[in-house]
């Protein structure tokens, strides 16, 4: 289970920086409404990274 959650995070991390990437990109390219469009997706994968890693984190403990 604790690799299951690692892996989860993983996930939204790496899809929270993809959309962080985007949203430069836009803004660099002047489309400040793709920006903000990727901004708030990368927020959002963001809020779920960090709940997946605090489960995994809290589960890896919990098997010590």
């Amino acid at each position: 289970m604790p690799k299951d959650a690692h892996t989860e995070a993983a996930t939204h991390h790496e899809t929270a920086a993809k959309s962080h990437k985007a949203a430069a990109t836009s803004h660099e390219k002047g489309d400040h409404a793709a920006a903000t469009k990727h901004s708030e997706e990368a927020h959002g994968h963001s809020t779920k990274a960090h709940e997946s890693a605090t489960k995994a984190h809290t589960t890896s403990k919990a098997k010590k």
